[in-house]
């Protein structure tokens, strides 16, 4: 009875909410039945991604060996053939292959040896000519298929990486025509320099494979190029001071370097690895004549220490003026306001004159200095207007002569504010040449 009267008062609620909606009871029913929630609009199908593709580079490379099968050893064909190829082969996936193709003949496993069971081919680098006009005709190859395919371009470098790191599984030709081949591209800046890092691997460096590489690596380097070029390259990605680690590290000296690659007619290179030791070692000396500054050592333990290591690296009085100059003026820090930075540079360097002086006793030594005085004062735009005080200064400190001075006014200063110093120096060379004259004029008249 209950659940029927619970039911009827539903039911006679519902009909008066009904009626004041303006609705019959029988209609709001039906709308109630009708307003279940339902799934609307069109259904799609999740897109599935497409599955990534085997890495399977066996079709790529009998394609690859069958066109240069067919082309031979002409080197142009060749280089049509893989600019063709390009738009039918997937060179972005199997690059390594394509490079080892081209290179040894067939895909290279690890140490460099080549698998038996795959396609090869006798067209490739290994198997030509040992001279430098053909490696020539192969880096022009190498560099129509970068500039072709750019996107070649980081896989190709990685590429000769990996084949300086395999040189033990080649022979002795095949060596010398990757090294030459190496050096050429490295010429035409098609890889940079910082694949030699590969010759550094102790593997290749223990037997002495990789100093016989870099000498033919080297002279073609510089025969298609010139020294300068090749330092440059090699400061660019920090090679330069790393050459010694292409020996032993029982026979990693200058005298060893030098011996080695000027028997095998590089001098050039020999030069540049002394400079380089010569210039490592200056840094070195000012490092430490800095350190010993900023300690307050005396001048009498700085000037000794500074002689000592002038004899051990052979510097001479001219090279090492230039070394304490900079020391001298980086240690301390500089005002910014220009009319404060000129008392103080002229207090700082009256104490630091007797160190100046003990290595100015040349002729040679003190034009050296009055340029770095120069030079410094341009560069550093505070200074501009200290430079004729700072000259006076070591004038009367007796570091430099009147002769020096007078020298570098008529003709061994430099173009760096030239206009700026010499009019500022204008009328202390005149009381100079004054100076002089009065002086001999007097010597005359006691003669």
């Amino acid at each position: 009875c209950y659940g029927s009267f619970a039911g009827a008062t539903r039911t006679s609620k519902a009909c008066l909410n009904g009626r004041i909606a303006g609705r019959s009871p029988v209609s709001f029913m039906n709308n109630q039945k009708q307003q279940k929630p339902t799934l609307t609009g069109q259904r799609f199908k999740t897109r599935k991604r497409d599955e990534k593709e085997r890495f399977d580079p066996t079709q790529f490379q009998e394609s690859i060996v069958q066109g240069l099968n067919q082309t031979g050893s002409d080197l142009e064909a060749v280089a049509k053939f893989l600019d063709a190829s390009g738009a039918k082969l997937d060179y972005r996936r199997y690059a390594e292959t394509l490079f080892d193709i081209l290179v040894a003949g067939g895909m290279l496993a690890p140490g460099g040896s080549i698998s038996d069971d795959l396609t090869r081919t006798e067209f490739c680098l290994f198997t030509a000519q040992e001279d430098l006009e053909t490696m020539q005709a192969y880096a022009q190859v190498f560099n129509k298929l970068i500039r072709r395919y750019k996107y070649l371009e980081k896989g190709f470098e990685e590429e000769i990486k990996k084949l300086l790191l395999f040189l033990k599984g080649f022979t002795e030709s095949e060596r010398n025509k990757l090294a030459m081949l190496t050096g050429i591209l490295l010429a035409n800046g098609n890889i940079s320099a910082a694949v030699i890092g590969s010759l550094f691997n102790e593997n290749v460096v223990k037997e002495g494979v990789s100093a016989a590489f870099a000498v033919k690596l080297f002279k073609s380097w510089i025969y298609e190029r010139d020294i300068n070029a090749v330092a440059v390259a090699l400061r660019k990605v920090s090679m330069d001071n790393r050459l010694m680690e292409l020996f032993p590290a029982n026979k990693r000296s200058c005298e060893h370097f030098s011996k080695y690659f000027t028997d095998a007619g590089l001098k050039e290179l020999s030069d540049f690895a002394r400079n380089q030791e010569a210039i490592g070692s200056r840094k070195e000396l000012q490092k430490e004549l800095q350190e010993m500054m900023a300690r307050g050592d005396n001048f009498k333990d700085i000037i000794a220490y500074v002689r000592e290591e002038m004899k051990k690296t052979s510097i001479s009085e001219q090279l090492m003026i230039g070394i304490v100059w900079s020391s001298v003026m980086s240690c301390v820090e500089w005002n910014k306001k220009e009319e404060l930075v000129c008392e103080q540079s002229i207090k700082h360097l009256k104490q630091y004159s007797p160190l100046l002086k003990a290595f100015t006793s040349q002729g040679a030594s003190e034009i050296i200095l009055l340029v770095k005085i120069q030079e410094y004062c341009y560069d550093n735009i505070h200074f501009m207007k200290a430079f004729q005080k700072i000259v006076v200064l070591l004038y009367k400190a007796d570091v430099l002569s009147e002769e020096a001075i007078l020298k570098w006014y008529a003709e061994a200063h430099v173009a760096k504010g030239k206009s700026v110093f010499l009019e500022q120096m204008k009328k202390f060379v005149e009381w100079l040449k004054n100076a002089e004259e009065e002086s001999e004029s007097e010597d005359e008249e006691e003669n």
